[in-house]
């Protein structure tokens, strides 16, 4: 299933993204669309609703903290709520490890990840 980003914004400090589908190397660019737009906005927090997002690779954690990179220079900050375990296993991962040391290319550690999500969803 390919991403599809909603956007709502029901306070005027912050704006809440809904992640549907699978963010990996073809949908990112429509994330960083989004991003882009809103990180242009006088918001202060952004907020991930990670509900309907299947999936996650090393290309849709590059945007996630490219967006905690520009928020935090603002002294603003993201938010990641309502992760699927599959995808909550990679931001794990993501917090145990320096990814830049464990893995020899971006190529290695999304065949890392997508074997980490399928287990968690496989039920192992």
């Amino acid at each position: 299933m390919p991403l599809k980003v909603r956007v709502t914004g029901d306070r005027s400090f912050s704006r809440t993204l809904h992640l549907e589908g699978r963010l990996d190397n073809e949908s990112v660019a429509v994330l960083d669309r989004e991003l882009e737009t809103l990180v242009s906005l006088p918001v202060h927090v952004l907020v991930f609703d990670l509900a309907d997002l299947e999936y996650i690779t090393s290309s849709g954690l590059r945007s996630i903290f490219g967006a905690q990179k520009v928020m935090a220079g603002r002294s603003g900050r993201i938010v990641l709520v309502n992760a699927q375990p599959q995808v909550q296993k990679v931001f794990e991962i993501v917090k145990a490890a320096d990814l830049t040391a464990v893995f020899a290319s971006v190529q290695e550690l999304d065949r890392y990840l997508d074997t980490m999500q399928r287990k968690v969803v496989d039920g192992q």
